[in-house]
């Protein structure tokens, strides 16, 4: 049995350093997913934190991030909507 290395499914948009483009037409799962991958990225700054300083933002950007996958799972536009909103104002 081969052992999993990444369970990421969004994986290959990490390796996007340009990001989104200026003047470029998107959908809102494309922005969602960015929004995601901008979000994981402060997450790795609060779990950097000494002494669990981070832990609580953490978790709540943590759990932002799994009902935005979940949203996007579902195709669920109005929550689609929501967690992107969320997500874009998170720092």
């Amino acid at each position: 049995m081969t052992p999993a290395t990444n369970n990421d499914p969004l994986d290959f948009l990490n390796k996007n350093s340009a990001g989104m483009q200026a003047g470029t037409q998107t959908d809102l799962v494309q922005q969602l997913l960015y929004e995601i991958i901008r979000v994981k990225e402060i997450i790795i700054y609060y779990d950097s934190i000494p002494n669990g300083g981070g832990q609580l933002g953490s978790s709540i950007l943590n759990e932002l991030v799994s009902e935005a996958y979940q949203s996007l799972v579902n195709y669920d536009t109005v929550l689609m909507r929501k967690y992107y909103d969320l997500l874009l104002n998170c720092d």
